[in-house]
């Protein structure tokens, strides 16, 4: 404790502001090739600007998310594995802007933690700035907070927002368009994505198994190699099937799985049928059960069991479609249909068929 009157500062409180500038001085550098024309614009010395008129929309609608990468930090902090995180981030924001039919435009980023002394802060910047590559879109800016008191030693946490745009005419779900007899197509994961850590670090604390340990279903690799597996960035492939016209909505498949996520582009009166056994689950996740005693519909209520994306066509639709995705990489499955239903958004009929 100090005596009376003895001049305190900031950095005694544990903030060093130098620090944090030549931190942030230090990735600008990283920062310098550009995804957009609009970003192109100059700097400002508080917000950053983007010209949307750059960007050659006509008569556009503004779409903005924001999200985190949720307790998935937590395995990527006690595994000293932070090099894919930010594309998680990333990852998280713009695949909930592309189910509106959204272009991605920019992205900004909040990196919170008690000090950055000791955190492996530039490989958390890349990854965000390599997300931001995967989804063409600019990191133009964000906040960096030094946040003593808030954060133990080497902990941290992510935030990111995303704002991209579509013409009025093009804005999904086409809900009016939505009837029993069309398609669902369900994209592949790349795996657990961002969504049921706290369950996944429950499991494998109780399980005893350390996170540097060998996975038992895919040697060679530790499991914090696949846990940490980014989140998939659907953007190049769905924009594309979009631009088809023959798009009729999107779900992002997050937490609630396909259950509680497809359910929100439909209209009244219809509901989904899906069969989980139209595609192989990934072997992460029915490790995940077994080890863990995970009833079935608790996978499907936590996790995404294998598909990252769901799609909505017409029949007559579905080679087109599936075409233009696999050329972009996709693995495409047909994974159900739409039929009649009776509430609001047909979450009632979700068919739970044994993986």
């Amino acid at each position: 404790m100090k005596p009376p009157n003895q001049i305190h500062t900031y950095k005694d409180a544990g903030v060093d502001i130098d620090a944090g500038n030549e931190a942030v001085e230090a990735i600008k550098h990283l920062n310098m090739k550009k995804n957009r024309e609009g970003s192109d614009i100059g700097l400002s010395g508080f917000g950053a600007l983007f010209d949307i008129k750059k960007e050659g929309f006509i008569d556009p609608i503004l779409v903005a998310a924001a999200d985190g990468v949720g307790t998935k930090l937590r395995i990527a902090i006690q595994a000293n594995h932070h090099q894919s995180v930010g594309i998680d981030l990333v990852a998280m924001c713009v695949n909930d802007l592309i189910v509106q039919g959204a272009k991605p435009l920019f992205f900004l980023d909040y990196f919170a933690t008690g000090s950055l002394s000791g955190i492996e802060y530039e490989k958390i910047i890349l990854g965000i700035i390599e997300g931001c590559r995967l989804a063409e879109c600019d990191l133009i800016g964000g906040e960096t907070a030094e946040m003593p008191g808030m954060y133990q030693m080497g902990d941290y946490d992510l935030a990111g927002f995303a704002v991209g745009a579509v013409e009025r005419e093009q804005l999904l779900p086409k809900r009016e368009e939505i009837r029993p007899g069309d398609i669902i197509l369900g994209l592949a994961s790349s795996g657990l994505h961002s969504n049921g850590f706290s369950l996944v670090r429950n499991v494998i604390e109780d399980s005893k198994f350390d996170y540097g340990d060998e996975a038992p279903f895919e040697p060679g690799r530790t499991l914090a190699d696949i846990l940490l597996k980014p989140t998939k960035i659907y953007v190049r492939s769905c924009l594309k099937a979009v631009e088809s016209g023959l798009v009729k909505g999107l779900a992002h498949i997050t937490g609630g799985g396909i259950g509680d996520n497809l359910p929100r582009i439909l209209p009244e009166n219809v509901s989904q049928d899906v069969d989980f056994s139209s595609w192989t689950t990934p072997t992460v996740f029915t490790w995940l059960a077994e080890v863990g005693a995970i009833p079935a519909e608790e996978m499907r209520r936590t996790f995404n069991c294998g598909i990252g994306m769901a799609i909505v066509v017409a029949p007559e639709s579905v080679s087109q479609v599936t075409q233009i995705l696999e050329e972009l990489g996709e693995l495409v499955s047909p994974i159900g249909e739409i039929i009649d239903g009776h509430e609001v958004g047909g979450s009632h009929l979700t068919k739970l068929d044994a993986a």
